[in-house]
């Protein structure tokens, strides 16, 4: 039996090493990847080196069973365990992971460093289409394309959107070094894509003005200097989780966060019942909570490292980095700069300012309707997948399979990572993520003796 899983990046090494660590002869494992990012993931083989991770060295290994894994692995001393390490250096122990993993196997094991641009049905299976030309066949597929490609900001004018002067993707072919110490900057976006943006321009002596701008103008909230002690969730607030009931949990919590030591401790414990909650709650009750309260949840639940805060705060009080709440609603190039029309969020004035460069930092996207991504198109036209309404990934099954535009679910062929937000919610971070590799993995093996065998063929393997 092949399996093949699309993806090279943190889900899809995650689920490789695992399946190599479980699988026995006979199965044959596939891992598809990008060359530049392979088995590291645009997040942490692309990062530059003043990106930090947003969690403790100390629990970022990438089994279940060895969440000190990482920590472990750079040998790190009790004190250095709890500190923020560059995100490269994580993306270096996930190649290594995958590789001691496939040295260690005795299943077969392909490494194909060329995107997937193409899977259709074949009579044994899938067949697998890469960008060299090349295809193979494989009895099941498993897509961990991580998140898509940004999408345009809306209201961007056709003129402005192909010139220098907006940047899509803050990071694309080294676009940000070009950048002039002196230039004002509107950045659209003010989670952890925008702050990693500015601390990139700050190491590159920025000295310009820099407006960052979202429908709420919240940044993400800091971790504390140590963990936070764990507590227990009272009555009230398990049995508003266990019913799915998202007003009454959020009475509950704000009963309870008055009296809470830290916080952060109130969102770590929601963590263990939020992807049977979320899998629980209605489509309406999904779309509410997007509207009103996704923003602020995400800034608690998503944290950045303490010296990150600490140095966005500075440039806060400088007065060079500016935090705005309000919309974009048009932005075109003018003569000899970027014309932005802004309404400040609980306003009805328009204003109309000009910048020299627009940024474009609105950070994960899951929206598979509107994708541009050459293989989620593929499939998205062909009908093997379906797009959930709320732009929240793929419709799957309990079981991860995919479903398809009639909503039948796919059979051999699944996904893992951020395109089950649909489904789980919580599924981005690297907790949820290793367990979720694990349960897929056995899964896959299940009954693999008897599966059917697709034709072997072979792959091009650079």
């Amino acid at each position: 039996m092949r399996i093949t899983i699309v993806g090279a990046g943190f889900s899809g090494s995650a689920l490789a090493s695992e399946l190599a660590r479980q699988a026995g002869p006979g199965v044959e494992l596939c891992l598809v990847g990008v060359a530049d990012s392979y088995g590291r993931g645009v997040a942490y083989g692309e990062a530059r080196p003043e990106h930090l991770l947003n969690v403790r060295a100390s629990d970022l290994g990438a089994t279940p069973d060895q969440p000190g894994g990482f920590a472990d692995w750079l040998n790190l001393t009790d004190r250095a365990r709890g500190s923020y390490l560059p995100r490269l250096l994580y993306g270096e122990y996930l190649h290594a992971q995958l590789q001691t993993a496939v040295a260690g196997s005795t299943a077969g094991f392909s490494q194909i460093r060329h995107e997937a641009i193409a899977v259709e049905r074949a009579s044994a299976g899938f067949r697998v289409h890469l960008a060299d030309g090349s295809d193979f066949v494989s009895d099941r597929v498993v897509l961990a394309v991580g998140a898509l490609p940004p999408q345009p900001l809306p209201g961007v004018g056709p003129r402005l959107a192909i010139h220098p002067s907006y940047l899509g993707w803050p990071w694309q072919d080294g676009a940000i070094d070009a950048i002039a110490p002196d230039a004002r900057l509107l950045i659209v976006g003010t989670g952890l894509t925008m702050a990693d943006v500015v601390v990139t321009l700050q190491r590159r002596g920025h000295r310009g003005p820099i407006v960052a701008l979202s429908r709420h103008g919240l940044l993400p909230r800091a971790h504390g200097e140590y963990p936070p002690e764990a507590i227990a969730l009272p009555p009230a607030v398990l049995h508003a989780l266990e019913t799915h009931a998202p007003r009454e949990l959020l009475r509950a919590l704000r009963t309870l966060s008055p009296v809470v030591a830290d916080w952060r401790s109130l969102i770590d414990a929601l963590r263990p019942h939020l992807q049977s909650f979320w899998h629980g709650m209605p489509t309406p009750q999904r779309a509410s909570f997007l509207r009103h309260l996704r923003s602020y949840w995400e800034v608690a639940r998503h944290r950045i490292a303490p010296q990150l805060a600490q140095e966005l705060q500075a440039l806060q009080d400088s007065g060079q980095l500016r935090i705005r709440a309000g919309r974009l609603l048009r932005a075109r190039r003018g003569d000899d700069a970027v014309e932005a029309l802004i309404r400040e969020r609980g306003g009805t004035t328009l204003r109309n300012e000009h910048y020299d460069l627009l940024i474009r930092a609105t950070g994960l996207d899951t929206d598979v309707e509107r994708s541009t991504h050459p293989l989620i198109a593929h499939l998205r036209e062909s009908g093997l997948v379906a797009a959930d309404p709320l732009g929240l990934g793929l419709k799957t099954s309990d079981r991860f399979e995919i479903l398809d535009a009639k909503g039948g679910a796919v059979r051999g062929l699944f996904a893992i990572g951020p395109l089950l937000r649909a489904q789980l919610w919580e599924i981005t971070a690297v907790p949820e993520l290793r367990k979720a590799a694990r349960d897929l993995a056995t899964q896959l093996l299940a009954n693999s003796s008897s599966a059917h065998a697709a034709p072997r063929e072979r792959a091009a393997i650079a």
